[in-house]
This record gives C-alpha cells, structure tokens and sequence, in this order.
C-alpha cells in the first residue's frame, strides 16, 4: 500500500519538476503509438468498410484472419517483426532493428486488426438500404463510403480509442524490437518493467501512474470527439 502512495506522489514529482529522462520517454511513447495508432487507422478503417461492403470469395477466410488477429499475442507479433528486420531478414537492409520505426512496425500490426474489425462491425451496424438508397440519388461510391463513415462515427471512434489503448499498453513487442535502449527506444511501458527490474518498485509505480495518466487524457479527448456531432 505504502508503494502505491509513494509511487503517486512520487509522479507528481517528475511531472511537477519536468524530470528531462521522464518527459523524453513520455514523448517518445506517444510519438511511437500515435504514429501506429494513425497507421491502423489508415489501413484499418479502408479494411473493414470493405469487408462489410463487398462479397468475395474468401471473405469469411479473411473476417476470421482479422478477428483471430485482434487477438494476436504481442510477443508474437514482435518475434515475427524481429525476424523480418533483422540485418539477415528480408528486411534488414532498412536498418530499421532498435529504432522507433521498428516499435511503430510492430504496434501498427497489432492495433490493425482491432482497428478493421471494430470498423467492420461498425459499418455492419448501419442499415443494410441505406447504402443503395444513396446509389439511387446518385451518390458517387466515394461520397457513399464517406457518408456511411459519418454514420458510424461512434463505432469507428470507438475502434481508434480499442486500437490506442492496446499500443500504448503493450511491452513485448516494443522490448523485442526496440531493444527498450535509454534515450532512443524506451516507452513507459519499458521503463516500468527496466525499474522493477532494478527494484526500484515507487519508481516503477510512479511511471506506471503517469502512462495511466496520458492514456486516460488521450481517450477522453478522443471519446469527446466521438461525441461531438460537429466532427465529421
């Protein structure tokens, strides 16, 4: 219990002394799974509205691939990246191995799986004629895509917010490819398990405080946005 008190005060301290090691691996950690969220993003809605839209063969084999990858362990998703980048991968000439670009690699294919799939579900929710009863105004396929996008706003938040939060969240993958190197590769996420590692339990908890923090800060702007009728 002591820990936990210690700890909370102990972030309040870092935070309120602007600790320069604390705030470079703050910025770092939202540089990294921002980027990747933005990446899941971009693949991931196009994925799922195209799932929920189109009738191919093979689209059950795929629904399953993307369901089956939200929940892709991350430890295997970073020993997969971790072969690809390495210098004797098909990769590695990118020299990508312990940069962020790696950590962004590996988080982008774990968030976009999550991403498609709450998209899919989302644009599935939508009145199966709404779609061609936009066909039949005239609407052009980009402005029917573009409007059923609007109409699912809160699912399609809803799977930014899904994707955020497991990024942010995750360690396996990030340690394995970023190497968790000071100054260069270390999220919050890293820097908890390098202190408690150390035994250092109150700094451990302290970091652990203020990655709660700027995720909850993050998902509340984002939750603000899904619930905001202006936006889109």
């Amino acid at each position: 219990m002591n820990t936990i008190i210690d700890g909370a005060i102990r972030a309040l301290e870092l935070l309120t002394s602007g600790d320069r090691d604390v705030f470079q691996v703050m910025i770092m950690t939202l540089l990294v799974s921002g980027t990747a969220t933005a990446i899941s993003v971009l693949l991931g809605v196009p994925l799922g509205l195209w799932l929920a839209l189109e009738d191919f063969v093979g689209k059950q084999v795929l629904s399953s691939l993307v369901n089956f990858g939200m929940g892709l362990p991350p430890v295997v998703v970073g020993l997969s990246a971790s072969l690809l980048l390495w210098r004797s991968g098909p990769l590695g000439n990118f020299d990508l191995m312990y940069t962020p670009s790696a950590i962004i690699v590996a988080q982008a294919i774990i968030a976009l799986p999550i991403v498609a799939g709450f998209s899919f579900a989302a644009i599935l929710s939508i009145h199966p004629k709404l779609r061609w009863q936009l066909l039949s105004m005239g609407a052009t396929p980009w402005q029917v895509n573009w409007l059923l996008i609007k109409e699912a706003r809160l699912g399609l938040i809803a799977a930014i917010i899904a994707g955020f939060g497991r990024v942010i969240s995750e360690v396996g993958a990030s340690m394995m490819v970023g190497g968790n190197i000071k100054g260069q590769t270390r999220v919050l996420t890293t820097a908890i398990v390098t202190e408690v590692e150390k035994g250092n339990f109150e700094t451990a908890m302290a970091i652990a405080y203020i990655l709660l923090i700027i995720t909850y800060s993050v998902i509340v702007s984002l939750t603000f946005l899904q619930h905001d009728k202006k936006i889109l």
